[in-house]
C-alpha cells in the first residue's frame, strides 16, 4: 500500500482521520470516508444519556421511524422519568396546600357553628 498512488475523490483533498485506505475485491486501493458515530440523545434537564433510543446523527434521525426515536411514556424521547416524577411531586404538593386550606376553613366553620349553637 505504500507505493500506490491514490487520488482523493470527494470533497476533502487532503488527509484526515475520516479517510481509510481499503483494497477492493478488484485489486484497487481506494479511500473510504468514515462518517461520525451517532451519539445518544441527552435528557433536557440533567444532560445524561437517554436509554432506549438508538444513537444516531441528527440528519439520520429525520428518516428514522418514530419507534426508534422515542420511548413510550410522557416526555419519552426528551427527558428522564425522574423529571416526570418531579413534575408529579410538585403537582401533589400544590394539591396538599389546597387541601390544608379547605380543612382550615372547615374547622373555622365548625367553631362558628358550635359558638352560635351555645348561645
Amino acid at each position: 500500500l505504500t507505493n500506490i498512488r491514490i487520488t482523493y475523490y470527494k470533497y476533502v483533498k487532503f488527509s484526515t482521520h475520516f479517510q481509510l485506505l481499503v483494497k477492493t475485491p478488484g485489486g484497487k486501493v481506494v479511500y473510504i470516508y468514515v462518517k461520525k458515530r451517532g451519539t445518544f440523545p441527552k435528557c433536557g434537564d440533567c444532560k445524561s444519556k437517554l436509554f432506549g433510543i438508538k444513537p444516531s446523527r441528527p440528519r439520520e434521525r429525520t428518516s428514522m421511524s418514530k419507534r426508534l426515536k422515542t420511548v413510550n411514556r410522557p416526555y419519552g424521547g426528551l427527558m428522564f422519568i425522574l423529571v416526570i416524577d418531579r413534575i408529579i411531586r410538585a403537582f401533589m404538593m400544590e394539591e396538599q396546600k389546597v387541601l390544608k386550606q379547605l380543612i382550615k376553613e372547615q374547622k373555622r366553620r365548625e367553631k362558628k357553628a358550635t359558638a352560635e349553637h351555645k348561645k
